[in-house]
């Protein structure tokens, strides 16, 4: 309990840890936020790091100067081409040796019905679609693995959701993250964003659900 307690206090305050990681490892940060989008991406069991709302949080302290935002968005964009790459073909090589299996050490497997559903929605799109939703982002291109589709294809949307879910979250971070009311309501802002990105995926699952009602 006490490490989700730090987790979230992490995860809401970012602007103070972002700011403190800058001032105290300078250049280091971009390597430091090149790892967390990787790991974010490409590691299953690791959903739980912020993506979102930490490329806003960056997006913002770039438009103060305090980081350069063509190298954010070079270094992030392939940072999270990279980690959906390693999740495709971790996905490819375990698919064969999950099936059949009701648990998963490390793995949870209600994440993987629930992206499976997302597929049989979205298709192929679902790797661009997903990068915009916590979870669901992560577990896409492991989905992605284990059932047909081919790698190339994969690869195409691979590259044009990383590039979009990159550039827009920096940019609405370079844009609005130093308004006043933004920046002192910050946690709210964090929020929000969340709220915002897990909202599609809470429709489609009510919409599902009531289909089936009726």
């Amino acid at each position: 309990m006490q490490y989700l307690s730090e987790l979230l206090n992490i995860f809401l305050h970012l602007d103070h840890y972002l700011s403190e990681i800058i001032q105290n490892y300078g250049a280091l940060t971009y390597a430091l936020l090149f790892l967390i989008v990787f790991c974010e991406t490409g590691l299953v069991f690791l959903p739980f790091l912020p993506g979102d709302s930490l490329l806003f949080a960056a997006g913002a302290f770039a438009a103060k100067g305090d980081m350069t935002v063509g190298i954010l968005f070079v270094s992030l964009a392939f940072s999270a081409v990279m980690g959906d790459m390693l999740n495709y073909q971790v996905g490819r090589y375990l698919g064969p040796k999950l099936a059949g299996q009701k648990t998963l050490k490390f793995i949870n497997k209600a994440h993987i019905v629930k992206t499976q559903e997302f597929y049989d929605t979205y298709g192929a799109k679902t790797i661009i679609i997903a990068r915009f939703v916590p979870v669901i982002r992560t577990f896409a291109p492991f989905v992605a693995g284990i059932g047909s589709m081919a790698y190339k294809r994969f690869l195409q949307f691979n590259v044009v959701g990383a590039a979009a879910w990159v550039a827009i979250c920096l940019a609405a971070g370079y844009l609005f993250g130093n308004i006043p009311v933004v920046k002192n309501n910050f946690s709210m802002v964090i929020l929000g964003i969340v709220f915002v990105s897990i909202l599609p995926a809470v429709i489609e699952v009510v919409r599902h659900k009531y289909l089936k009602a009726n």
